[in-house]
């Protein structure tokens, strides 16, 4: 084995298709699918080991951790063959505990996998067609039970076992839900389905026999021992408005697919399929539920999570929370960056956290005490690790002084990699594909090649920003020279060789006849190495621009290149399947690759190491010079081709990149210990490019933020000093408060203290009293005791001798009692044995009657038994008879079924034949399509390179042409401008003249100018005036209200004056004091003359008010009258055209209906005409001409009519508008009886009879 060894240190990228592809080992350690390796990552301490997976695997399909986190279940495709590796966790490294590889029934893959609550057994789903569910034993390799569990060639998605019960079993698949039972050996279904059958996606154990189920509608169903007890939809809450709607993630076209052929299609896929066919766009899918013990969390279309709760004391779950992916700034689609179907989730064994990955290869995390603080509002989620790539990655570099790895992918992104700290620097979307890409040995640029253009940008502290763009479409490759004053980029078959200090192109090497693919610079940057699909490799002098050696083989398609050291030696790989080394225009030598692909090869700045990537994923590590015979180390790395390869400057990291989106850093190292332990001389760069508006703008918030901050100190010091001074007061006043309640509190204690001592002077006399009373009651109480006791003594002497006599009497009255006993009993004695002589006679006579009916009962039963014998034996000879003729027949039918399985048995040999040629035939079409495939990519890229050429050349010609035509128009406009100048020079005498007379005119428009001016000043004053007048009737009105309040005072005043006066009508002296005294404060002398004056005054003026206002009113009422009379006249006039018109459309009418059934009549004849007489064609088409003109006629007239109606309507309307007119002036009526007919019911009318 070679010496060279390369260990794997971290992975950038996570493969999401592998179903269940996440779950803690602990509450730090994460595991998830990376490449062809399961990564174990500490989300603490930032560090990876990784589980490598099988040797020659096609990629992993499926994982399983068992429920005590020992066990890990890993599902791949070997060599075209499914297999199940089962490790142990627990050691370290992690080791194989078990292989299932051989198995006793037909499978293609395993789909899903599930450990039993013991771990001891491991259920497994095949894939379609034979969906086979088989329960293991799996540290025996023993299979316990097989069942198909589908038919129908359903997909199955999940599988699980009840996490109580290692006998009950989940199988949920599309239209498919089945619990299935471990008994005797087999899988029995133990429930039967109800309803319609659904999309069931995805299913969790929520309890020993409770199941959450989610479909591919937005539906979850909650079942209880198969039987459904809750159902919810999952609702849309954000708009969908436009294009905003949850749709299914569209990949984009160009994508390369993923994953490849050979590797089985993964369950996601499945799903994504068979849920398309069904059109739920806008309906959110439940790709994945995860259960924890408030209740549990499910995926609800795209970006979002939602937390289910049971609610207490019932089998109801309500949404308690939202989750959210959040947007993406970086993306160059913000609003549809966290549009991502989340396809798994798992919770920590504490459930302090959750972790969720999704179709777009990303990992994310949330704790679950975050999810609680959010009220109302939806939680985000945060990147577990950082953004990773989603597509196949195709340009991978690295830099001198800096420890920084740039990739680029097909997700449309740019990202930048620290392989020291294992972080992600940089990342920015695009709207371009980006093919290949570069870093300035500086760290300080890179060199972009995307679909549209290449792009040479800065990498700045905080963005990837552009300064240059060159018209270089469709760049595949591209590389900085090892100084960093030049780059390549290839373009097709040509090379452009470009300055990084003028930015310009200084040279094009051509000489390709197919695509580049690589390129490599050799160390001093004076020769350039490149190799393409059509078998050449060149090495180009960059001084002369020309080809120093070459290496033509057509049948090889190269894939990459590389270069010795001590540039001699060129190493290239290829689709032959070999290592080629080529000196001086000449293949030295040929290394076998062992069937595989080497698809990118790095040899290491000794020149001691050598590294490549295969087809399958793989990376083999080699001594240099090449060894004969099969001296390399393999190891698994990518679950793709390996696309870029590199090892770093010092040779201490290897970096390697492919289509599955994952970048590996491995450690190497030469167990020689020759030539890798490189010392830097300087350490790694620490500087970072910042444009000067960034730093201004930086400077500027900067400023901003400390005059901020210092206005915060000022405001927080003035508000302390507040606060202190606030403080200060109350403490002062508490202190006072608490001195005199202290003072208070003494002066009480002192009271109390003089109270005790009067209380317990009291309490002694007291008790001194008591005990005095007490001892004379106690002698009292002796006395009283003692005679009562005598008493009581004599008492229980007579009861005794009570009790003597009454024991006595009892004893004589038993003895009568047993005497009468026993006769009563002799007595009994006799009348029962008479009665059971009766009783036995009784008996003989039944049972005599019971022999004569066994007797009979024999008699009928001989009988019956003969006639039976002679039936059954007339049934025997018929049976019998039957018996010969069907083992005859049994005979025959022997013979014809030996003759069918010889047949049967040559068929089924031809069969095989044919399937044998089909998988014979199949196998080379798959070649064939292989091989059709890449031609007409190449025939593709040609023809889009001629179609890009073509443009070009058009565009120029383009360009030509109309510069041509603007040449042309410029020298006649020229010409043009050379005649006008001339006119213009003559013009302008005249137009001087104009000019003066312009300027008289202006003089006069400025003195109208301060004409209008004083008239202005002469209306401001009028306006002044006007103002003062205003001011002064709104004084003189303001005086009027201020009267008029001062007499309705009085008048409220004489009122209660005068109710005071009324409480005195019975005495008369007292009123009429009252009254004067009332006159006395409210009447004086000048005001009764006043008043006097005024009331005559107001009688004039109200007599000749009045006699004005009469002679109108009668004026006015002549006038009525007269035009009442002449409305009159006009209405009447009015009532009897309307009448006549009327008439005469009721006349129209009839004659409509009269004539149209003389054309039906006609018509009717006409047609009976052409039965009867088939010869007379020509007469009856005359015949038939005339009705029709006659018909036109009529109508034309119709038309007429209608016309003169609808005039007739306007001039009506127009006359009913005018006597409305005439209605609403006052003192006006309309004639009593006469009514017109409504314009409404007049046209309903004439519509009916028309009609």
């Amino acid at each position: 084995m070679s010496t060279v060894v390369a260990q794997s240190l971290h992975v950038f990228g996570l493969r999401s298709h592998v179903a269940n592809n996440i779950f803690f080992f602990d509450e730090q350690i994460v595991i998830f699918p990376a490449g062809n390796h399961c990564v174990k990552y500490n989300v603490d301490q930032k560090w990876q080991k990784f589980i490598p997976g099988s040797d020659k695997s096609q990629g992993m399909l499926t994982l399983s951790i068992s429920p005590n986190r020992r066990y890990l279940a890993i599902s791949e495709v070997v060599q075209e063959k499914p297999t199940i590796t089962i490790y142990e966790l627990s050691c370290i490294p992690c080791r194989k505990r078990k292989v299932l590889s051989n198995f006793d029934f037909s499978v293609q893959r395993f789909t899903s996998m599930a450990f039993s609550p013991d771990s001891k057994y491991l259920l497994t789903q095949t894939s379609p067609p034979e969906s086979n569910l088989v329960y293991w034993l799996w540290e025996k390799q023993k299979v316990m039970a097989i069942v198909r569990a589908d038919t129908q060639n359903n997909p199955i998605y999940q599988v699980s076992i009840n996490p109580q019960d290692n006998t009950q079993v989940c199988v949920t698949g599309n239209g498919m839900f089945k619990l299935l039972r471990f008994a005797e050996g087999t899988l029995k279904q133990s429930n039967f389905q109800r309803g319609e059958p659904q999309n069931y996606l995805a299913h969790a154990w929520l309890s020993e026999d409770k199941i959450i189920v989610g479909t591919d509608t937005g539906k979850l169903f909650l079942f209880e021992s198969g039987d459904q007890r809750w159902e919810t939809n999952i609702m849309v809450k954000e708009p969908t408005s436009g294009s905003k709607s949850l749709d299914v993630i569209q990949e984009s076209e160009s994508l390369v697919e993923f994953p490849p052929v050979s590797s089985p299609l993964p369950s996601y896929e499945q799903m994504a399929t068979s849920t398309s066919q069904t059109d739920h766009l806008a309906m959110p899918r439940v790709f994945a539920i995860a259960a924890y013990s408030k209740g549990f969390a499910c995926s609800a279309g795209p970006g979002r999570v939602l937390l289910f709760e049971k609610i207490e004391d019932k089998d109801v779950y309500r949404e308690s929370r939202e989750i959210r992916i959040p947007v993406d700034p970086q993306s160059n689609d913000p609003s549809q960056s966290d549009k991502q179907d989340v396809l798994c989730m798992c919770f920590s064994p504490s459930e302090e956290t959750l972790v969720a990955s999704t179709s777009k290869n990303q990992l994310y995390t949330i704790t679950m005490s975050l999810t609680e603080i959010s009220k109302g509002e939806a939680a985000h989620f945060e990147y577990l690790l950082y953004p990773l790539h989603s597509a196949s990655i195709t340009g991978l570099a690295t830099c001198i002084r800096k420890p920084l790895i740039a990739t680029c992918s097909l997700d449309r992104s740019i990202r930048i990699w620290n392989y020291e700290s294992n972080t992600l620097e940089l990342f920015k979307e695009y709207q371009e594909e980006a093919y290949t890409i570069s870093l300035h040995p500086s760290g300080h640029y890179v060199v972009v090649g995307f679909a549209d253009k290449l792009r040479l940008m800065n990498l700045l502290i905080d963005d990837i920003r552009p300064f240059k763009e060159y018209s270089v479409r469709g760049c595949r490759e591209c590389s900085f020279s090892n100084g960093g004053h030049l780059f390549a980029a290839a373009n097709g078959n040509v090379i452009h060789i470009f300055t990084t200090t003028s930015l310009e192109n200084i040279t094009n090497l051509k000489g390709h006849t197919g695509k580049i693919r690589s390129i490599v610079w050799s160390v001093d940057d004076s020769k350039l190495i490149s190799c393409g699909t059509d078998g050449a490799v060149y090495e180009w002098n960059l001084s002369s621009g020309k080809r120093e050696t070459e290496c033509v083989l057509k049948s090889c398609s190269y894939n990459c290149v590389t270069i010795s050291p001590d540039a001699k030696i060129i190493f290239a790989v290829g689709s032959d399947q070999t290592l080629k080394e080529i000196a001086d225009s000449s293949i030295l030598r040929e290394m076998p690759a062992f069937d595989v692909i080497y698809t990118a090869i790095a040899i290491s700045h000794s020149g001691r190491m050598m590294f490549v990537g295969t087809s399958v994923g793989t990376i083999r590590a080699m001594k240099y010079p090449l060894p004969l015979q099969k001296e390399f180390n393999e190891y698994q790395a990518h679950a793709g081709p390996v696309t870029k390869m590199l090892l770093t400057f010092d040779d201490q990291y290897l970096l390697t990149a492919a289509e599955d989106g994952c970048l590996f850093t491995w450690k190497v190292f030469d167990k020689d210990g020759r030539g890798i332990k490189r010392e830097r001389e300087v350490g790694f760069a620490e500087e970072v490019l910042v444009t000067k508006t960034d730093m201004e703008e930086k400077a500027q918030i900067m400023l901003e933020l400390k005059t901020r901050v210092e206005e915060l100190k000022m405001e927080n010091e003035y508000q302390l000093r507040l606060k202190d001074m606030n403080y200060s007061e109350k403490i002062k006043e508490l202190t006072d408060k608490f001195i005199q309640e202290m003072e208070s509190l003494k002066t009480k204690n002192q009271v109390l203290k003089t109270d005790k001592e009067k209380q317990d002077v009291y309490h002694r006399e007291r008790v001194e009293e008591l005990i005095n009373k007490q001892s004379q009651e106690l002698q009292d109480l002796e006395c009283c005791n003692n005679q009562k006791l005598l008493l009581e003594y004599e008492k229980y002497q007579e009861l005794q001798l009570k009790s003597q006599r009454m024991q006595e009497e009892y004893e004589k009255q038993l003895r009568d009692n047993d005497e009468t006993k026993s006769q009563a009993l002799e007595e009994l004695t006799e009348f029962y044995e008479a009665k059971l002589q009766e009783k036995t006679s009784l008996l003989e006579e039944a049972q005599e009657d019971v022999r004569q009916q066994l007797r009979e009962f024999e008699e009928t039963k001989k009988q019956i038994e003969e006639d039976e014998d002679r039936e059954i034996q007339d049934i025997k000879t018929k049976y019998e008879k039957k018996l010969r003729d069907e083992k005859e027949s049994n005979l025959r039918l022997k013979g014809e079924t030996g003759i069918m399985r010889k047949k049967f048995s040559s068929l089924q040999k031809e069969i095989e034949e044919r399937t044998n040629d089909i998988e014979t035939l199949k196998g080379e079409q798959v070649k064939l399509q292989a091989v059709i495939k890449s031609l007409e990519k190449d025939i593709q890229g040609l023809k889009r390179e001629i179609q890009e050429r073509d443009e070009t050349i058009q565009d120029k010609e383009k360009r030509i042409y109309d510069l041509k035509k603007k040449n042309q128009e410029l020298e006649k406009f020229k010409f043009v401008l050379d005649y006008k100048i001339k006119e213009l020079k003559k013009q302008i005498e005249p137009r001087e003249n104009e000019i003066k007379v312009m300027k008289e005119q202006i003089q006069e428009m400025e003195t109208e100018l301060e004409r209008f001016h004083k008239q202005n000043t002469q209306l401001e004053l009028n306006i002044t005036e006007l103002w003062q007048k205003l001011r002064a009737t709104d004084q003189e009105m303001r005086k009027e209200r201020q009267k008029e309040r001062d007499l309705e005072a009085l008048v409220k005043r004489f009122k209660t004056d005068l109710h005071n006066c009324v409480a005195y009508i019975q005495e008369p002296h007292l009123l009429k004091d009252k009254v004067r005294g009332l006159f006395e404060n409210y009447v004086q002398r000048a005001d009764m003359v006043e008043i006097a004056g005024l009331n005559t005054d107001l009688q004039l003026e109200y007599a000749r008010q009045r006699e004005h206002l009469e002679r109108n009113l009668a004026t006015l009422k002549k006038k009525v009258v007269k035009e009442s009379e002449l409305h009159r006249t006009d209405y009447v006039r009015i009532m009897q055209e309307n009448v006549s018109l009327i008439k005469e459309i009721n006349e129209l009418c009839r004659e409509l209906k009269f004539t149209r059934s003389q054309v039906y009549d006609l018509e009717a004849a006409l047609k009976l005409s052409k039965k009867i007489q088939p010869q007379e064609v020509s007469e009856t088409v005359s015949g038939r001409d005339v009705p029709s003109a006659a018909a036109t006629m009529r109508l034309n007239e119709q038309e007429e009519t209608g016309r003169i109606i609808e005039m007739q309507r306007l001039e009506i309307q127009r006359l009913r508008d005018q006597i409305q007119e005439q209605e609403q002036v006052p003192g006006f009526h309309s004639i009593a009886g006469i009514r017109l007919p409504s314009l409404a019911d007049s046209e309903v009318d004439f519509e009916v009879r028309t009609k």
